[in-house]
């Protein structure tokens, strides 16, 4: 099993975060292989933001996505850059209220996380409302190990917050799955 993830977006979203904790539920709590890069324009925030983690269960000879099996956009911009590098099999998954057009044959989920964290009175917490639904609709960790990860990774007085971003991340991701079972 290989699996390639990028989440994308612009400065100050949480996308290298993000996919640091994916790495950390991977490699320290399901007991997998994983690898994380990053790249960021100049730009302390607002500019273009990609992080990716490889996850294995064999040694990873090469670190970098050529095509991601998991694709989560989290602005427009991201979307135009890194929406056509992935495979005909690939999850999508995008926020709608950031990402507007969607010009791709591949199935899109919808998930509002940057609305679902406003609503939990944070927006700093949108990367892990994606966490949630990567989790929930790609399985590539379990949702006991991205909870952990989680909150082993952000500071004490945050930790309740990330946990309720966290779950309704994964109510989101399970409400698409539900959706497009039909």
């Amino acid at each position: 099993m290989r699996q390639e993830i990028r989440i994308c977006g612009f400065g100050g979203q949480g996308v290298i975060t993000g996919a640091v904790i994916l790495g950390k539920a991977a490699a320290v709590y399901d007991g997998l292989i994983a690898c994380q890069t990053q790249s960021y324009g100049p730009e302390a925030r607002g500019g273009a933001a990609r992080a990716e983690v490889v996850i294995a269960d064999a040694l990873i000879g090469y670190p970098g996505v050529h095509a991601a099996d998991v694709l989560v956009a989290m602005s427009q911009e991201a979307f135009t850059k890194y929406g056509h590098e992935v495979k005909p099999t690939t999850l999508i998954i995008i926020d709608p209220d950031t990402v507007f057009n969607c010009d791709i044959a591949q199935r899109v989920y919808p998930v509002r996380s940057t609305k679902i964290a406003e609503d939990l009175g944070n927006v700093v917490v949108a990367n892990i409302v994606m966490l949630g639904a990567l989790t929930a609709l790609s399985g590539v960790v379990s949702r006991e190990a991205m909870l952990a990860a989680t909150l082993a990774s952000v500071p004490a007085r945050f930790k309740e917050l990330n946990r309720s971003a966290l779950e309704a991340g994964l109510a989101a991701g399970l409400a698409q799955v539900r959706q497009a079972e039909g």
